[in-house]
C-alpha cells in the first residue's frame, strides 16, 4: 500500500513555514514509510482545486483507497502520525 502526504503550501504562507520542520522531522523518522508530495498552490492551482484546498497549510494523507485524512492549519506531529498509521504507513 502506498501512503502519500500531500503538503499544500505557498512561499508567502507564514504558518506553512511553521509546518515544514514538523514534516521534515517526520519524513526522516519514518524512513520511507510514506511519500511526501509538496504542492505549491501558486504553481499548481489545478491540483489545489482538485483537492478543494481553500486554506493553507493543508495536509492530505491518502493511500491506494483514496483520501484518509485532511488537516487544515498547522498540525501537530502526533495527529499526523495517527493519520499515517490509519492509512497503513
Amino acid at each position: 500500500m502506498t501512503v502519500t502526504l500531500k503538503d499544500f503550501y505557498a512561499d508567502w504562507c507564514g504558518p506553512c513555514k511553521t509546518q515544514d520542520p514538523i514534516l521534515e522531522e517526520l519524513e526522516e523518522d519514518w524512513d520511507g514509510r510514506f511519500e511526501v508530495e509538496k504542492v505549491n498552490v501558486d504553481e499548481k492551482q489545478d491540483v489545489a482545486n482538485e483537492y478543494q484546498v481553500r486554506s493553507l497549510p493543508t495536509l492530505i494523507i491518502e493511500n491506494d483507497d483514496g483520501v484518509v485524512e485532511r488537516f487544515v492549519g498547522v498540525t501537530q506531529r502526533e495527529n499526523i502520525e495517527d493519520a499515517l498509521e490509519s492509512a497503513g504507513a
